[in-house]
């Protein structure tokens, strides 16, 4: 399975181009017991629970698991902070198995910063969640590559470099796998002598892991109208470096959290959700970075240059000088929370991970709940199609939101379900209002807060709002945007489509830039978008070569849809991210 999968790229990359043409002019079709989409914690923790399963009944199922980064952990970026809870419950044994995580908590610090001062708050006063004993430092990149090792000893196919581009439908509606994406297509649309056709990839259950705002599970929102019953998603943008710092300023295992400045309500922000980490890892590296929440109300805001204002405060300046950054990422997230959860099945698949909205904001930690989900849904996907009854195709699993609701991660989501509305509403009303429900109350008050907007509903004309001040780069310790993204080794095939779609191309100068003064250029993370000059007029161009799949834009502005590119592209975040 694993060489036929492979075979049209492998020829056409050892082979001249006749010989390339001639092998890859159809699909090549593989059937499948399950495809999980994703090789994030979600997906990787579904694919290990399924042969777990299959293995204790002595079956055979045959599960395959496609990533659209060049390899497993490529396009993987978290803080990360994370509880083991569900590893434990997933692989007990991941001490002995060698998984890279070693570097314990040892303290936890929380600071409230204004422009030039700080105040530490009592670790008494903070919400249990937000205490990290216990819990571990990582490359969340190197736990995932880590755990595709430990599926494809399983027996799991994993296939990186390949993208879901649509999904696949029988007659009658039903999901029954994905077409991945089409390689050695031009910018013009027409087919290069490397030409070769994604592959049908068939299963009778499609798992989709795909992370935050992922392309087919949009699709499949619209189809089945999943989020009928759910409240609006809301997001953050976080972006984040990795520093080498002096040896006498680390302390491997501090975990630092700050809020308040640069954001909320100073240098002319509108109530912007907004806050911080620092966590110091292992051999002098330090992990940091800023999440802005989409929501923000005031169009001059630009999340890149949140990140670089806020390490211009004493705190954070005093630990990386005379430090180097070594590297550099960003990535949206799912805040909504409980309530902004989606049905989680349709005929033939269901969702995990944060493509789901998993995410757990005030412990700002989202790893353990989609390993919880990707557990869940293999346990009723192994139990409803393949432990006892015949296997076929398009079946909805309807005993995963049941296993959900029975589980400690319905649990825990729910008792913060209203978090993230109180912070929309007033960013330090929110502070206490997640004290008091995590102290307190316990999320027992009767009540359910609506997210009243989509994100890119929220901002106001740029006529109507004062600029903000960002620092100019000193590339020492705040660096110019491209100077940073380089750091990301981020590379696209540069003659393919581009990835990211206009539904109406006048309505970028027209509406976002005349109206919001070219949000679509502040807050993209990567350069992708800029406004010039052609014939006379300001005009959008799209560097799409750039783009680091956060998925910021497709969330922020409702003119773009981002689709896949050729798989394989996009950031290569190492073992460090």
């Amino acid at each position: 399975m694993r060489s036929a999968l492979r075979n049209c790229l492998r020829h056409a990359a050892a082979t001249p181009t006749t010989v390339a043409r001639r092998w890859c002019t159809e699909r090549e079709e593989m059937e499948y017991d399950v495809l999980v989409v994703g090789g994030g914690p979600a997906g990787l923790s579904a694919a290990i629970r399924l042969k777990q399963l299959a293995a204790a009944q002595d079956r055979e199922l045959n599960v395959c698991l496609i990533e659209k980064g060049s390899m497993v952990g490529a396009h993987i970026l978290s803080g990360a902070c994370i509880e083991t809870r569900s590893l434990t419950e997933l692989l007990p044994n991941w001490k002995e198995q060698g998984a890279p995580v070693k570097t314990a908590v040892t303290e936890d610090e929380f600071l409230v910063l204004n422009k030039t001062g700080s105040y530490k708050v009592p670790n008494l006063l903070l919400p249990g969640g937000l205490s990290n004993h216990g819990n571990y430092l990582v490359s969340l990149g190197a736990v995932c590559a880590w755990m595709a090792e430990q599926a494809e000893e399983l027996g799991v196919d994993v296939f990186p470099g390949f993208a879901a581009a649509q999904p696949l439908y029988d007659a009658e509606g039903r999901v029954t796998g994905v077409i991945t994406d089409d390689k050695g297509v031009s910018k013009t649309g027409e087919k290069k002598d490397v030409y070769q056709p994604g592959m049908i990839l068939r299963a009778k259950q499609t798992i989709l892991a795909e992370g935050c705002r992922g392309s087919i599970s949009k699709v499949l929102f619209e189809k089945y109208d999943l989020r009928a019953e759910a409240e609006p998603q809301t997001y953050g943008l976080g972006v984040k470096e990795v520093w080498e710092i002096d040896a006498s300023k680390h302390k491997e295992g501090f975990v630092r959290h700050t809020m308040g400045w640069p954001t909320v309500n100073s240098e002319n922000h509108i109530n912007t959700y907004g806050g911080s980490w620092m966590y110091h890892m292992e051999n002098n590296t330090v992990s940091l970075g800023f999440v802005t929440g989409l929501d923000y109300i005031n169009p001059h805001v630009r999340p890149y240059w949140e990140l670089q204002k806020w390490k211009t405060h004493p705190k954070i300046a005093e630990v990386l000088e005379g430090g180097k950054c070594i590297a550099y990422g960003a990535r949206s997230l799912s805040e909504g929370g409980f309530l902004s959860i989606p049905k989680l099945t349709f005929p033939g698949g269901m969702l995990v991970g944060d493509g789901a909205g998993f995410l757990n904001l005030p412990k700002i930690k989202g790893t353990h709940t989609a390993m919880k989900s990707g557990i869940l849904a293999a346990e009723a996907t192994y139990a409803d199609i393949f432990e006892e009854a015949e296997p076929a195709y398009g079946q909805e699993v309807s005993s995963y939101q049941e296993r959900f609701e029975g589980s400690w991660l319905h649990t825990e989501l729910r008792r913060i379900r209203n978090v993230r509305q109180v912070f929309a509403k007033n960013f330090w009303l929110g502070v206490a209002y997640t004290g008091m429900t995590d102290m307190v109350t316990k999320g027992m008050e009767p009540l359910n807060l609506q997210h009243k907007h989509e994100d890119y509903e929220t901002c106001k004309p740029i006529a109507d709002c004062k600029p903000i001040e960002y620092p100019k780069p000193d590339n020492k310790l705040t660096f110019d945007l491209l100077t940073n993204h380089a750091r990301s080794q981020t590379n696209h095939e540069g003659d393919q489509p581009v990835h990211l779609k206009t539904k109406v191309w006048d309505d970028a100068k027209n509406i976002d830039l005349k109206i919001y003064g070219g949000t679509l250029a502040k807050f993209c993370p990567a350069g992708v978008y800029e406004y010039v000059e052609k014939n006379g007029e300001m005009d959008l161009n799209i560097n799409a070569q750039n783009c680091l799949h956060c998925k910021a834009c497709d969330i922020k502005c409702n003119n773009i849809n981002w689709t896949v590119p050729e798989g394989g592209g996009g950031p290569n975040y190492d073992a460090m991210m």
